[in-house]
């Protein structure tokens, strides 16, 4: 039981075919079959509960947050007019043990409910952070696992997010009830077209660059030293979930795995996973 896979998801809406305009779904395709590979590796894996750190839930000043309602659901609407939809159930008694253990090691934490206390309207709306990489898991029939959604911060140093994924990482060990999957959903800097909303700096590339070093040398710190100007030029989306991971995979060895890297438009997207030794 406890921690049996561990991955690194982009969350690109263009990599869901059904809501991509044609002309678009070629240059996303490397991603698309890298995220079908890695949601037949967690489905393999027979997670009882998918543990996701994505930066688009709630976004709280100097929190983390930690969603407690009983229910997740989304949905996405692509250019071509089609949606996809998602509803989950949430891992309650995890997202609680995790919940007050790191407000007992006094880790920023925030547990997030939303509409009734409990029930089929205790409903986190999800956003596309956790419903695109979930899309590619949960879409097949049968048993489905639960989901606790967590959020980082981007406000308190990033030792703390380490501190918080080291918190998961060890509830998780000590579980042996359940089967527990971890997705940092992250995509990399967004900063690589000039024609992109945040414009163009050398430094995306670079930073790009750090991230697939730090997964082909399995070794998250190199990424975890970076300056905060840098990272601020870079415009990433991916830091403080990595942050997360690290703090995780801390309790046990893996070895990490590349699967794709492509830059379709102005933001990099990585698959990588980390199979448990």
């Amino acid at each position: 039981m406890t921690l049996v896979y561990v991955c690194m998801a982009p969350h690109g809406c263009e990599t869901i075919r059904r809501i991509t305009p044609k002309r678009m779904q070629q240059a996303f395709g490397e991603t698309e079959q890298a995220l079908r590979t890695l949601a037949s590796h967690v489905n393999r894996s027979r997670p009882d509960t998918i543990v996701i750190a994505t930066p688009h839930n709630l976004r709280l000043w100097k929190k983390i947050c930690i969603v407690t309602s009983q229910n997740s659901s989304g949905k996405l609407t692509g250019e071509n007019g089609s949606s996809v939809s998602l509803k989950v159930k949430c891992d309650i008694e995890f997202s609680r043990q995790l919940l007050m253990e790191a407000s007992e090691k006094g880790l920023p934490v925030v547990g997030a409910n939303y509409g009734s206390t409990e029930g089929e309207t205790s409903d986190m709306p999800m956003d596309w952070g956790t419903l695109i990489p979930l899309w590619f898991i949960l879409n097949k029939k049968g048993r489905q696992p639960s989901v606790s959604i967590v959020t980082p911060s981007r406000e308190i140093p990033l030792t703390q997010n380490v501190r918080f994924g080291r918190t998961i990482g060890e509830i998780m060990e000590r579980d042996r009830s359940k089967r527990f999957v971890f997705v940092a959903s992250a995509d990399q800097a967004h900063a690589h077209k000039k024609s992109g909303p945040y414009g163009f700096t050398k430094a995306a590339a670079e930073y790009d660059r750090i991230v697939l070093r730090a997964i082909e040398e399995n070794n998250l710190n190199i990424v975890l030293q970076l300056k905060s100007k840098f990272v601020e030029y870079a415009k990433p989306d991916s830091l403080w979930q990595i942050a997360i991971l690290a703090g995780i995979i801390e309790r046990v060895k893996v070895k990490s795995q590349l699967l794709s890297y492509q830059v379709p438009t102005y933001y990099g997207m990585i698959c990588a996973e980390y199979a448990r030794l």
